[in-house]
């Protein structure tokens, strides 16, 4: 069992980034004269630092990924069974986060209310959980990063900041026109992203089929070719159906004022 315990010491240490191997610890319990309860006392020790370390991880993840913290949108809180189609299989693997491991880019597509961004931000999050960065932004928000970035010369770290993380969501393309130097700082990020090592994969939300993206990028055909390169490796999900949003929703109908008096009329 001591062995053990000094193997998982050491195991613990390195994630600590601790230059101590299970060799140093079993050469101090000689040392010392610690016995198993001892070794077992500051592997407990080892762990619980460990456990620590990943809980700052994991929150520090979560509050710099812009996804939302109060009211979390999870795997665990998306209604599965609402969706149905003969591969709707498929959708309840993400939680595996295959797609990050395998490259592979995710698109939801569909109306508004049917759980495009719910089921992105889920991914997101459950990215944070493993610690590893996710990273959210509307399309939008996106398209004024890349203005802001050209207006105080900082197209660099910009681009730099959108490859880094290993999962980049991008909600609601769609909602605006990228004019056309945003246009290349978007494929800029999308190509650097293509080539990317470890663990990677680029969300999208849209209510608009990918034929219809290039509407919203102001480039000539051979850059916009480029949008062939998020979906070289991707797996789309086509969401049709009636949005589950008010659902819960009362509605009362009320008048107000004195009732209103009809008039009787004599025959």
């Amino acid at each position: 069992m001591s062995d053990s315990l000094y193997e998982k010491i050491q195991a613990d240490a390195r994630y600590l980034n601790l230059d101590i191997c299970a060799q140093e610890v079993a050469q101090l319990a000689i040392n010392d004269s610690l016995s198993d309860d001892d070794i077992r006392a500051v592997s407990i020790v080892f762990s619980y630092l460990r456990e620590k370390k990943t809980e700052t991880i994991v929150n520090t993840q979560l509050r710099l990924s812009r996804l939302p913290l109060k009211e979390p949108k999870t795997f665990e809180n998306f209604d599965f069974s609402l969706i149905h189609g003969k591969q709707s299989d498929t959708l309840k693997t993400l939680p595996t986060l295959s797609a990050l491991y395998a490259h592979k880019n995710l698109a939801f597509i569909g109306p508004q209310g049917v759980g495009k961004t719910h089921l992105a931000m889920a991914f997101g999050r459950e990215c944070c959980l493993k610690g590893m960065k996710a990273y959210f932004l509307k399309a939008t928000e996106l398209n004024q990063k890349f203005t802001d970035a050209r207006k105080y010369g900082r197209e660099s770290s910009t681009i730099n900041g959108l490859v880094k993380p290993s999962c980049l969501i991008i909600d609601e393309v769609g909602r605006c026109v990228f004019d056309k130097e945003n246009t290349r700082m978007f494929f800029d990020v999308i190509d650097r992203r293509y080539n990317k090592e470890g663990p990677n994969t680029l969300i999208f939300t849209s209510n608009k089929g990918p034929d219809k993206w290039g509407e919203y990028f102001s480039e000539d055909s051979s850059l916009l070719c480029s949008l062939d390169r998020i979906f070289d490796v991707a797996t789309v999900f086509m969401i049709k159906g009636n949005s589950y949003r008010g659902k819960q929703c009362e509605t009362i109908a009320l008048s107000a004022g004195d009732p209103i008096k009809i008039a009787k009329t004599q025959s």
